[in-house]
């Protein structure tokens, strides 16, 4: 099946059933190749023409795809993900991490952030690389590719994406962070954490996800600052650096931002470069651009 059949297959399927189905995925790789193209020539603004034609679609197709998506048209998500976007995002949370959320914001971004709760592992627990817990990990489809999900009896340890035919790296890549630990393949067990992470119908406060950080001390100082971000905003490695006491850590903080294994939950691609460029991003930039145009439909549409 082409890509283009799939796109007119699932034209009219609402983000429910494309998460089941795995239309969701088949979504994400043309979203991901029109990002490639957008992000080669996005200071020449590509016409929804241009773009839809080197994907091999209609213009009503890519119209309909990221409406769908990411509940944006071309040209406005064209514009969430360009570099004048980064830095406006910046120029309005310059405060983000030195505050509490305004009186004010509300929307999906404040509904996703007070229905995530948190709590650490012990360090004795981080040292011990995981020995004495049992990590179920499945893969399932996502609006950002194939997402790796790995939960133990506390919660959701882990969130990672995978590459067309690259499961077996993602796998590798989650389970050397904790060696010592039990993995074992439980889709059945992941698949309710999966579900809740990116239906956004799923996001209630009443009913919290609960995520387990398993890291060193430094790092979890760091991911629970990743955590204040709310979604639609955007800091530094250096305000994130002053945030946790640390003002000369930048580096150091860089690299905790790099090591955190609950992505999009633990929002690390919402950090960025003080000007506004995206910087490394573990799963990838061209992903970290699909998810802040995608949250930027969500709040744009609340």
């Amino acid at each position: 099946m082409t890509l283009q059949t799939a796109l007119a297959e699932t034209a009219d399927r609402d983000h429910a059933t494309d998460l089941e189905d795995g239309a969701a995925e088949r979504d994400y790789r043309i979203v991901r190749d029109a990002i490639e193209i957008m992000s080669e020539r996005w200071r020449a603004q590509p016409t929804v023409e241009e773009v839809a034609r080197r994907l091999g679609l209609t213009p009503v197709q890519l119209q309909r795809l990221l409406v769908r998506w990411a509940g944006l048209t071309p040209k406005a998500f064209l514009q969430a993900i360009t570099l004048d976007a980064a830095r406006d995002l910046l120029r309005a949370s310059a405060s983000v991490l030195d505050t509490t959320y305004e009186v004010g914001l509300s929307g999906p971004g404040r509904l996703h952030d007070l229905f995530v709760t948190h709590e650490a592992m012990t360090p004795g627990a981080y040292r011990a690389r995981g020995r004495g817990l049992v990590m179920r990990t499945g893969f399932h489809p996502s609006p950002f590719g194939t997402a790796l999900a790995v939960v133990t009896e506390h919660g959701l340890a882990g969130l990672g994406f995978a590459e067309e035919g690259g499961e077996a790296a993602a796998l590798a890549d989650m389970t050397r962070r904790w060696p010592e630990a039990d993995f074992v393949a439980n889709q059945e067990a992941t698949a309710p954490f999966v579900r809740r992470v990116f239906d956004p119908a799923e996001w209630q406060a009443d009913r919290p996800l609960n995520v387990v950080l398993i890291g060193s001390d430094f790092e979890i100082r760091v991911w629970r600052k990743l955590l204040k971000i709310p979604m639609g905003r955007a800091t530094t490695y250096s305000d994130i650096a002053a945030g946790i006491g640390s003002p000369k850590a930048s580096r150091a903080v860089g690299a905790a931002v790099g090591r955190n294994p609950i992505s999009f939950v633990v929002p690390c691609h919402r950090v960025l470069g003080r000007g506004g460029d995206l910087c490394g991003y573990h799963w990838g930039l061209t992903r970290k651009r699909a998810i802040l145009g995608w949250e930027a439909g969500r709040v744009a549409a609340a």
